[in-house]
């Protein structure tokens, strides 16, 4: 995930959770905690990808089952982000996230002993629904863990560079493990420090339960309406129509829900504000270009060019070891000089990065292609926390929570779709199926690229 994830998270107002008398409990742990469960989720999301080719050999479904191990995780993950940071705060952050703590490790190890595809699909479905527990559960209690402003600055920094290396480090790791063990290594890994996290809670701070209110029904529909479509997008045939048919009627009915409903999970009004809309859409551009293009190249340097697991991970660490370097170097120029320059600078570095790989075929050595990656990641890595920013001062204080869960549910959602139409190109002849995939992505950054140019020098308007 090319971004600084404290502001992608589903982030809150000082005063909206409160914490209960903490005892011996200790805001260390609490962070340590928050810390190691963003790490694993964030993890998760792209660990996986390099153990595809193995996961395939051993369980066997082709090129779609492969598409849902990823997307079952993604899709759960990002469609029910709507709706928990509202259930942690009704909950209590400290209780929420024990329990999706808890939910997580037992779904890695179902993940790790599953007998074939569809149980290993399925746990992964409860994993993204434990891990979007999880992730803003995780951030409040680090908020709640630290009333003093400048230490809670520093502490929600460390939260956020655990995601961000957790992210770089993915492709690595699942080469790591898939080389040293098997890929039912990158699931169990997850079960001591599940417990590790469990351990720590007993001496967190207890947080308040909160009143918050939740919307059932668009939040069913939501997690309906994208389901069918991913479905579509992978099965085709028949049973894809009847899927799109599904999508389409279960979108109109969440449209309908959020346009008259009280309290909306997407609040259709946010939109009507262009600095929103763009920066919505350009964060759901850069998800495409990056998620798709890793899953893609994991099958490419192991299918094509018959590299191992950990020679696969490791062709991505130039790609991945810059993230978090360039999302702070990203936020220093949003800064200095505003949103928008570096969110235009960064999309068009990711469209000729893209238009590089291009040229990359069946005989292109390695180490040039991990080099020609490097790019887009640079590109989408300068995108991100500028766009997120941008996004945050065009809506009201008391509405950021909820527009950064919108953000960071479009991004998720837009990867999980790319992955989907990417790896159904790929599977119609890979080389093919490759460059097209790379050529969508690219004209859908410049695309955005030119709506976030118009933006500039635009001052942020309210909805």
């Amino acid at each position: 995930m090319t971004t600084n994830p404290a502001l992608d998270a589903d982030e809150r107002t000082d005063d909206a959770r409160e914490l209960t008398p903490p005892g011996r409990s200790s805001p260390v742990l609490a962070l340590t905690a928050g810390l190691l469960g963003f790490t694993l989720v964030c993890l998760d999301a792209s660990v996986v990808n390099v153990a595809l080719p193995a996961i395939g050999s051993a369980l066997g479904g082709g090129m779609s089952g492969l598409q849902w191990v990823v997307d079952a995780y993604t899709l759960a993950f990002a469609a029910l982000m709507l709706s928990t940071g509202a259930f942690s705060d009704r909950a209590g952050a400290s209780r929420a996230y024990a329990l999706g703590t808890a939910v997580f490790t037992l779904a890695s190890a179902a993940c790790g002993l599953a007998p074939g595809l569809p149980s290993l699909i399925g746990a992964r479905v409860v994993q993204g629904v434990a891990a979007a527990v999880v992730l803003p559960a995780s951030l409040a209690l680090v908020r709640q863990a630290y009333p003093d402003p400048a230490r809670r600055a520093r502490a929600v920094a460390a939260w956020a560079a655990g995601g961000s290396a957790a992210v770089a480090l993915g492709p690595v790791a699942g080469g790591v493990l898939t080389s040293a063990w098997d890929w039912r290594a990158i699931f169990f890994v997850n079960l001591p420090v599940g417990a590790a996290i469990l351990l720590l809670l007993l001496r967190a701070p207890r947080s308040e339960r909160r009143p918050a209110p939740l919307d059932l029904p668009g939040q069913v529909t939501a997690v309906v309406a994208l389901t069918a479509l991913t479905f579509a997008v992978i099965e085709r045939g028949m049973t894809g129509a009847v899927a799109l048919a599904v999508a389409v009627v279960a979108g109109v009915v969440f449209f309908r829900v959020e346009a008259r409903g009280p309290h909306p999970v997407v609040p259709l009004g946010l939109f009507r504000d262009r600095t929103v809309a763009v920066a919505v859409a350009t964060g759901a551009a850069v998800s495409v270009a990056f998620y798709s293009v890793v899953f893609v190249f994991s099958l490419y340097f192991q299918q094509v060019r018959g590299l191992g697991p950990l020679a696969a991970g490791l062709a991505f660490l130039p790609m991945t070891g810059l993230i978090a370097v360039t999302n702070v170097v990203a936020g220093k120029l949003a800064g200095r000089f505003g949103p928008r320059l570096p969110m235009v600078v960064g999309q068009w570095v990711a469209v000729a990065g893209l238009l590089l790989l291009l040229s990359v075929g069946s005989g292109t050595p390695a180490p040039l292609v991990a080099v020609a990656l490097v790019p887009l990641a640079l590109g989408c890595a300068l995108t991100v926390p500028p766009l997120t920013a941008a996004m945050m001062d065009a809506v009201p204080a008391e509405r950021a929570g909820l527009a950064a869960g919108v953000l960071n549910a479009a991004r998720q959602v837009a990867g999980g779709l790319g992955i989907a139409v990417f790896g159904t190109l790929v599977a119609d002849g890979f080389a093919t199926g490759m460059r097209l995939s790379l050529a969508i992505a690219a004209v859908l950054l410049a695309v955005t690229g030119a709506f976030s140019f118009r933006l500039a020098g635009r001052p942020a308007t309210r909805p």
